[in-house]
């Protein structure tokens, strides 16, 4: 062999050799690191530590000892635990024991750097320090470029705490969570980032400055579609809610682009197109291109197939209703235009009258229905109605969860669901009503939780109820020309008489029965007050939904001294009335020197005092259906009158009113706060005995005194009242009510026709005064009490006939339990009269206006309405008006 080639060979053994060697040192030091990312296992620090020696067999060692160092703000024993090691433990070194350990903490994301440390080895036992190094906490938290309203809507989202540890992770959360948001609002080109730097007064701590840069926020310029025919472009504009260019139309429509809603917006297109029979339709392509730095222009490219229609159903798997009565019920015919939505509205949906609702609501809680495309042919397409009935079910048992207000008795007799019954759809939906109607429970929060067993076929129900207080506390005080002046009012609505003797009940007073009990004091200082207290009991024996109630008043007013009435021009007088505060001249014109004295002039002879009580019974009927109810009362009032100028015909003298009243009423409203569907009916009769026609007295005669004409009182008193509420938006929010309203007091002889229940209309329905003799009618747009004929026999003004009509849109800004607020905007017409022969029911006064309501469990319902009267009135335009609302309907 050549010399040269044998010095070669040498010279690659030895450098091979020095290679193997050097392969083979590095294999040996790199096991001494168990974990990656410079995190290390057992290992030697210093020069103390214990000397692991890495051979082919791996030692195993016992555990001896595991101490925790660099986590001052968590307990040893926690991080101990969550290792995965514990003391005799047998483990491998280097081994998966170790490795594994590092990478739980490592996983936690709490930690910056974690180590193991072997500190001692010694019989075959080890020694192990984990040693951690925390990252660290946020002290302080600065959101830069964003508005405050944006800061608190963000900081909950976001998940930087102050006092919490802060990652990465969680840094590239927040910069996703507030990009998303800002996307929402219209800000495609956002750019957030999220800076740490130390606190310098506070050690392992950083502040975190949220630093946002919107950019501009992006519109739509332009919507651009393509292939589009059976669909216009207004159409598809429509039908995409959330993605809308500058047209006129969308004036009130956001203009703002927002990817997510884009998204759902082309699934809403193709359901629109799906609803005029083109089955077939879908994007083919879009685009989104800038078109400026604001704006972008969208391109849809449209495939919209064929028009296609319902040709033959057949129902398969039907027991309890036939072919027939399926198809008219389902209500959709061959040669109807293909519309899945509209098929399944019927098949499920539709609250009232859906297919799956007739076999539910006679047990058959089971049902199930499949509609199957079974042939195509050209543009007809067959379907086969699958259904599987199964067998009915019973309700096992009936839960009640939430409620903390009333004894749970007064809820289960509400309800329309028994145990051992068949389960109903409509009985169900009848039982949430019914709570809505307690006012004890959040009617926006009331739902079942249905819990089905196929198995055995029962069913258990569960009404979870949220708890809210439905008391009421009304107060004012201040000081008037008469002096003190104001009123205080209480109304418990889950009163109950039968704790009345049991302290431990009590809650100011006895509560649980779900009774309502209200007293109310009024005060215009000398001039007027009133009390009053009332009691209602909704289930009278507990059995069955007949109520009792039971009420009594008493009011006083008063007049000034005629001194006074000489002292300040009697024009200031001739048209006030407590009746029709329309007319108080005085009220109005009166000078200061005038109120200082009005106090000390009320003159205690001149007074009309007013006595009164009533007993009702109401019960509910089962015929024409369960909604009616049937409602009688008797009251008598004192009506205590002396030299008493504002009602011409009784001045002098005590007045008796007796008398029934008869109504009856449906409601099927589904919430008493804000109404979205339902309707209200009542008729009422109210009438007295006919005196002038059986005491044998000649009240023609001209020297019959008014004290002796008015004695007893006699009427009959005619009213009617309808209410609508009908939803006009996919959420059930928009809400248009109608309203019409008709009274009529009729007399039995035109000599004695009565002074007392008459109306008085316009303005806001509310009289500085409590009058039980006379009705407020609230007129919106108009003076108080301006739309009242002239009475030119008794000498005053006196409505005897009255219609109204109105129409209110209403739109819920807030349905929290602490608050329901709604705004609403009004048309309205109506008029009075004073006597049939008057009557025109096309002469209206007509008015528009808006309004907002907010109901607080603890004052009832509030308001206020600006509203245009747009006729004249005794010559004059009313014009716009403010109308303040407290507790009244208007």
């Amino acid at each position: 062999m050549d010399i040269r080639l044998q010095s070669k060979l040498m010279i690659y053994k030895t450098l091979f050799s020095f290679l193997l060697l050097f392969l083979l040192s590095q294999s040996l030091i790199a096991q001494t690191n168990i974990a990656k990312d410079s995190t290390e296992a057992v290992s030697q620090d210093s020069i103390n530590s214990p000397l692991i020696e890495y051979s082919n067999s791996t030692p195993k060692y016992e555990i001896a000892e595991i101490n925790i160092s660099g986590a001052d703000n968590y307990e040893d024993f926690v991080l101990i635990g969550f290792s995965g090691l514990a003391i005799g433990d047998i483990i491998s070194v280097p081994g998966d024991a170790i490795t594994g350990a590092v990478k739980r903490f490592w996983k936690q994301g709490l930690f910056s750097d974690v180590k193991i440390l072997a500190t001692k080895i010694k019989d075959g036992k080890i020694w192990l320090t984990i040693d951690l190094k925390q990252r660290p906490r946020v002290s302080e938290i600065n959101f830069n470029g964003l508005k405050k309203s944006e800061i608190e809507d963000l900081q909950l989202k976001i998940g930087i705490v102050k006092g919490n540890q802060i990652t990465p992770n969680i840094s590239d959360r927040a910069k996703k969570v507030i990009q998303k948001f800002m996307e929402e609002k219209g800000f495609l080109n956002v750019e957030v980032d999220v800076f740490q730097k130390n606190d310098p007064t506070k050690a392992g701590h950083v502040i975190v400055d949220v630093n946002v840069d919107k950019k501009l926020k992006t519109k739509i310029n332009q919507l651009i579609y393509v292939g589009n025919s059976a669909l216009t472009h207004n159409q598809i504009n429509k039908a995409m809610k959330k993605t809308n260019d500058k047209n006129w139309r969308n004036f009130f429509r956001t203009k703002k682009f927002v990817k997510e809603e884009y998204e759902k917006d082309k699934i809403a297109l193709i359901e629109k197109y799906n609803e005029i029979g083109y089955r077939d339709a879908y994007i083919t392509s879009d685009s989104v291109v800038k078109f400026d730095e604001k704006t972008v222009n969208v391109y849809i490219t449209i495939s919209e197939g064929k028009k296609y229609y319902f040709r033959n159903i057949k129902w398969v798997g039907n027991t309890i209703y036939s072919f027939d009565y399926l198809n008219a019920v389902l209500g959709i015919k061959k040669g109807d235009v293909y519309n899945h939505k509209h098929l399944m509205e019927r098949l499920e949906t539709d609250e009232t009258d859906a297919v799956s609702k007739l076999y539910k609501d006679r047990g058959y809680l089971f049902f199930q229905i499949d509609p199957v495309e079974v042939q195509f042919e050209n543009d007809s397409i067959d379907f086969e109605m699958r259904m599987y009935e199964g067998k009915p079910a019973t309700i096992n048992e009936i839960g009640i969860k939430g409620n903390s207000r009333v004894y749970e008795h007064v809820v289960r007799r509400e309800l329309r669901t028994k145990p051992g019954q068949l389960y109903s759809q409509e009985a169900l939906m009848r039982s949430l009503r019914e709570l809505a109607q307690m006012g004890h429970f959040d009617p926006e929060k009331l739902k079942p939780d249905i819990l089905p067993n196929p198995e055995n076929g029962t069913v258990d129900i569960n009404y979870e109820l949220e708890t809210k207080g439905s008391d009421q506390v009304e107060f004012s005080a201040g000081w008037g020309s008469t002096g003190i002046v104001g009123s205080i009012g209480l109304k418990f609505s889950n009163f109950a008489i039968q704790n009345l003797f049991r302290p431990e009940t009590y809650r100011i007073v006895p509560q649980g029965e779900g009774q309502t009990f209200s007293l109310n004091a009024r005060t215009n200082g000398q001039s007027y007050s009133s009390v009053s207290m009332s009691f209602l009991e909704p289930w009278l024996g507990g059995k069955r939904p007949n109520s009792l109630s039971a009420s009594i008043y008493y009011s006083s007013q008063s007049d000034v001294s005629e001194r006074y009435r000489s002292s300040y021009s009697s024009s200031m007088y001739s048209n006030y009335s407590p009746y029709s505060s329309y007319n108080s001249g005085y009220n109005n014109s009166y000078s200061s020197g005038a109120s200082t004295q009005y106090q000390s002039e009320m003159d205690p002879g001149k007074y009309m005092r007013t006595i009164g009580a009533s007993l009702g019974y109401g019960k509910r009927l089962n015929w024409p259906d369960d909604y009616f109810v049937f409602q009688g009362e008797l009251s008598y009032q004192l009506f205590m009158l002396k030299n008493w100028l504002y009602l011409p015909p009784l001045t002098e003298g005590n007045y008796n009113n007796i008398s029934i009243g008869l109504t009856l009423s449906r409601s099927s409203i589904d919430n008493p706060i804000y109404t979205r569907s339902g309707s209200s009916f009542s008729l009422g009769l109210k009438i007295t005995p006919p005196y002038s026609a059986i005491n044998g007295k000649n009240y023609a005669d001209p020297n019959m005194t008014n004290a002796e004409r008015y004695k007893f009182i006699e009427y009959h008193k005619w009213t009617f009242n309808a209410k609508t509420f009908t939803p006009i938006s996919a959420d059930n929010k928009l809400v248009i009510m109608g309203r019409a309203m008709f009274a009529y007091l009729g007399e039995y002889n035109e000599n004695a026709r009565s002074p007392y229940e008459t109306f008085i209309m316009g303005g806001d329905g509310m009289s500085s005064y409590t009058s039980y003799g006379t009705e407020y009618v609230a007129m919106r747009g108009y003076t108080s009490g301006s739309l009242t004929p002239y009475d030119p026999k008794i000498g005053t003004n006196m409505g005897y006939l009255y219609n109204k009509f109105t129409m209110e849109l209403r739109y819920p800004l807030s349905l929290e339990q602490s608050a329901t607020i709604y705004a609403l905007t009004f048309l309205e017409a109506g008029n009075s009269f004073n006597k049939m022969t008057d009557y025109n029911p096309f002469d209206l006064k007509r008015t528009a206006g808006l309004g907002v309501r907010i109901f607080l469990p603890m004052f009832g319902m509030m308001g206020i309405d600006w509203g245009y009267g747009f006729d004249k009135v005794n010559g004059t335009k009313s014009g716009g008006q403010f109308h303040f609302v407290l507790g009244q309907e208007l």
